[in-house]
């Protein structure tokens, strides 16, 4: 839940092994290099101490030069200071770290709406050359009045790039706001901040730095050795230990003594905020396959419930195989509990229909639509008229970890969620193709169908999102504005798919007759109707290996299988990329334009 660390940088005269033992000895678990001035390594050594800290469980982060901004105004020195941000990154996915941090810049008498044009035209630079590197850029929220990125500034950027994470600096925000986080409300108020304005992937763990520090009416004068101000971390531990945060929290003070201080306050901090045991504990998972972030859970006769959950929730059967290769019911259940800040924003608002396996995913399983006579009363529900049953269907929600575990533990190995959200029953957020390869047709074929529709979609002006589906085939999701009803949705997929079977009538098929369909791809327009769902993004499939619905880049498509991408391989995925569709829940696309385009 909770790692703790120093920023430093070690001697060049001495052994790293060395260096990072002592850390250990120290029960320090995490490290942040600090290359404020410059760039002292080369990437052979930042590779070599990343091994070492590997092998001791120290996580490191590199904390970038203070030259590496992105709001610097003349050409030729933004040349120089986005090499830097990029440098450092390299060096960054060289040695293994999660993140880099860097400063946004100076106001220097700009507007706001100045900065973030600069901060834009540097990360469209940036991005091609970092997006695949495995670590994330750290922007630190500024301490004074004329350093450029508050919360909110850094919010807007990383809702466009997905690799930007917001770093805090407790005691840049401490100074910013007066003194004022003097207690855990103080420190709770921007952690709920923190999880309405940014994706869970950003901030889940939440990278952040303590130090102690004077400030004046402009923001932060200078550190100080600890206890000389008014910043203490005992109240940022009882909310973390309290809400379950989990977090890497460095140490930036500028003498040893200090470090020692707040390493001392924050284990002190553990040890007083640590709920009571309620009885003995366990892992939820089998251990055959490496998922983070474990959920704490404690024995209750035969089955877990778990300690850090917004309600209780009962998990049985937990050791039982789910999937043929021997994963069990307990790692399908953590992983979504690690998936979850990154799932639920997909699954919010929406009605699911629950793809039950209550032996496993080689077990008869079925659709269930009504949620059950024993759903517990704090699970949220939407219900949705059928005109079959001319009544309403009371489907299941997923608005938190507890509701998605719950629904989970009734062997859902699979998340299907309605295409429009429960205040817009009639309007989908999205447009879906969804590519399925008849017998005889293999996975080329479906990428190459795929990019055909992406042709397709750059000429009408549109942006699609790919992700494998984590079975044998690929679906393009086109975000929308909630404002279109499904019939017109569905012809517009249709028609695309006409056009792309017209072009190639032996890639793609759109035939209702199955025997017909051999050898080429379906592609299957009839998905956007209202109450047919899809697997959603980030759903396991109930096949071999535990297979993840999973976003691609389109450089990626054919290049990655569909069922590619698993419950244990999509972490160093998810650290490179963040969720790659994110876009897809903003929308901000139409079809009026488009369908006069098409002749509908």
């Amino acid at each position: 839940m909770l790692r703790f660390g120093i920023s430093a940088l070690p001697p060049d005269d001495g052994d790293d092994r060395v260096f990072l033992d002592g850390l250990v000895e120290k029960g320090h678990d995490a490290f942040e290099v600090s290359f404020t001035k410059g760039f002292p390594w080369k990437e052979k050594r930042c590779a070599a101490f990343g091994d070492l800290a590997a092998e001791r469980g120290v996580a490191l982060s590199i904390h970038a030069p203070y030259c590496a901004v992105l709001t610097v105004d003349d050409p030729e020195k933004a040349v120089k200071t986005r090499s830097a941000v990029e440098h450092t990154m390299k060096l960054g996915s060289a040695m293994g770290a999660r993140v880099v941090v860097a400063h946004t810049g100076h106001v220097k008498g700009r507007s706001a709406d100045v900065l973030h044009r600069l901060t834009a035209e540097s990360l469209d630079v940036i991005e091609p050359k970092v997006r695949h590197l495995g670590v994330a850029l750290g922007l630190e929220v500024g301490g004074t009045t004329g350093a450029f990125g508050t919360l909110g500034d850094i919010a807007l950027i990383a809702g466009d790039y997905s690799f930007v994470h917001p770093v805090v600096d407790w005691a840049h925000v401490h100074a910013m706001s007066s003194g004022a986080l003097t207690s855990p409300d103080a420190f709770r108020a921007v952690f709920a901040f923190l999880r309405d304005n940014f994706p869970g992937w950003a901030i889940d763990p939440l990278h952040c730095h303590f130090s102690d520090t004077v400030f004046g009416d402009q923001g932060e004068i200078r550190h100080v050795a600890y206890g000389e101000g008014t910043l203490r971390a005992g109240p940022l531990i009882q909310v973390i230990v309290a809400d379950g945060v989990r977090a890497t929290v460095i140490s930036e003070a500028r003498d040893p003594a200090s470090h020692a201080a707040i390493q001392d306050e924050v284990e002190s901090s553990l040890v007083e905020a640590k709920p009571p045991s309620k009885g003995a504990t366990r892992s939820l998972a089998s251990g055959l396959v490496d998922i983070p972030a474990p959920l704490p859970v404690h024995v209750e006769g035969d089955d877990l419930m778990a300690d850090s959950l917004d309600r209780p929730v009962r998990f049985r059967n937990v050791d039982k195989p789910f999937f043929p290769d021997g994963y069990t019911k307990g790692d399908l259940l953590q992983y979504y509990s690690a998936i979850a800040p990154i799932l639920l924003p997909h699954l919010a608002d929406r009605a699911i229909v629950m793809s039950r396996y209550p032996d496993g995913a080689d077990g008869p399983s079925f659709y269930e639509k009504q949620a059950p006579s024993h759903t517990p009363a704090w699970l949220q529900r939407a219900p949705i008229f059928s005109e079959h049953r001319g009544e309403p269907i009371e489907f299941v929600t997923a608005s938190d970890a507890s509701a998605l575990l719950w629904i989970v533990n009734l062997g859902a190995i699979e998340m299907h969620p309605w295409l429009s959200r429960t205040d817009r029953q009639e309007a989908p957020d999205f447009a879906i193709f969804d590519l399925d390869p008849a017998d005889g047709a293999g996975p080329d074929q479906v990428a190459a169908t795929a990019r055909l529709i992406k042709v397709v979609l750059d000429k009408l002006g549109l942006i699609g999102y790919p992700k494998v589906s984590g079975a044998t085939g690929i679906h393009i999701y086109v975000p929308l504005d909630p404002v279109h009803e499904y019939a017109r949705v569905r012809r517009f997929v249709e028609a695309v798919g006409r056009l792309i079977v017209a072009a190639d009538p032996t890639l793609a098929t759109m035939e209702w007759d199955i025997p017909k369909r051999h050898g080429k791809v379906f592609i299957d327009h009839n998905q956007n109707v209202g109450g047919k769902t899809i697997a959603s993004v980030y759903s396991v499939r109930p096949r071999v290996g535990a297979p993840v619905s999973t976003p691609l880049l389109w450089d990626e498509v054919g290049e990655i299988a569909p069922d590619g991408i698993t419950i244990g391989t999509i972490w160093d995925r998810l650290r490179s990329h963040g969720d790659l569709f994110a876009p897809v829940l903003r929308g901000g696309q139409r079809l009026d334009g488009v369908e006069a385009a098409l002749g509908l």
